[in-house]
């Protein structure tokens, strides 16, 4: 079975006998619905929706949950967690997990690992695993990120930056990281506005070319315009978040999308519920604070 250790990646624990109410009442995640053995996404936002930090939560045990985060930003996750804890009883602390490791094929279980494994709820259509604490050496960095693009898994830091995308631009409204039907929490009123009246309009999408394609980074443009930002990137493949109301503009019209001098294809993840809208807006016309 194909793995990879990831040594970016650092586990904040948030336990004690109000941890699930304390993290259901600030996470996107609906944790009523988040099982044994499984890892969601999630993300604590600002009070206008746009993702401050983002994670895997999964459970740790009664009254504890595990959060994986990049490891750069863990300090500042906790220093933010604490601020919102005020007579919550709750412990939160950064935890010794010695290895954060991801595997994927059909065999489930990994005898080099020493730990617990947790599926990784993001991939619909693909047997991922992540495992906390053991040891291990190998595995295959380069693999995972082509596993990540062709599946059109978003992650901060690669793809897209804190504090510049809504839930909905990373997909989290469908791979289970924002729970409609749970209660209000921070910024809930801007999420639940763009999900009811469908106006998201950045996306993932998945990017294939016939050449190699620039840095992460790079604006896609239509006739000099830009329509998005390629995020990761492994040879002629790659991520990407784009407005598709002007991304499908360009396919009717017959208008090439380029990544610097690359002419590049994007499509829709095959799992994703969303499609290209039916009417797409011009080149010029401005869009409100939830469609940028």
């Amino acid at each position: 079975m194909p793995f990879a250790l990831l040594k970016d990646r650092a586990l904040v624990s948030v336990s004690g006998p109000d941890a699930e109410n304390f993290l259901q009442n600030i996470l996107t995640t609906d944790l009523d619905a988040l099982a044994a053995g499984e890892a969601k996404p999630g993300a604590l936002l600002t009070p206008q929706g746009k993702i401050l930090f983002d994670f895997l939560i999964s459970r740790a045990g009664e009254n504890s949950f595990r959060l994986e985060c990049r490891a750069d930003i863990s300090d500042d996750f906790i220093r933010r967690l604490m601020l919102y804890k005020l007579r919550a009883k709750v412990e939160i602390a950064k935890t010794d997990q010695g290895l954060v490791a991801v595997a994927w094929g059909d065999d489930s279980t990994a005898s080099q690992f020493d730990s617990t494994p947790v599926a990784d709820a993001r991939f619909r259509d693909a047997s991922v695993t992540r495992f906390y604490g053991g040891t291990a050496a190998g595995g295959d960095p380069a693999a995972w990120q082509a596993l990540r693009i062709a599946h059109g898994i978003a992650e901060s830091g690669s793809d897209y930056q804190l504090g510049d995308a809504f839930p909905h631009d990373v997909l989290l409204d469908e791979t289970g990281g924002v729970g409609f039907r749970k209660g209000c929490y921070v910024g809930q009123e801007v999420v639940s506005r763009m999900q009811h009246r469908g106006t998201a309009r950045r996306r993932v999408l998945i990017v294939s070319a016939e050449r190699p394609l620039p840095a992460p980074g790079a604006e896609l443009t239509v006739a000099g315009r830009p329509v998005g930002t390629l995020g990761t990137a492994a040879g002629t493949a790659g991520l990407a978040i784009a407005r598709i109301d002007r991304v499908k503009a360009a396919l009717d019209a017959g208008q090439p999308i380029m990544a610097d001098d690359v002419t590049v294809s994007l499509t829709i993840p095959a799992w994703a519920k969303f499609t290209f809208p039916l009417e797409t807006v011009g080149p010029h016309e401005s869009v409100g604070a939830e469609e940028a």
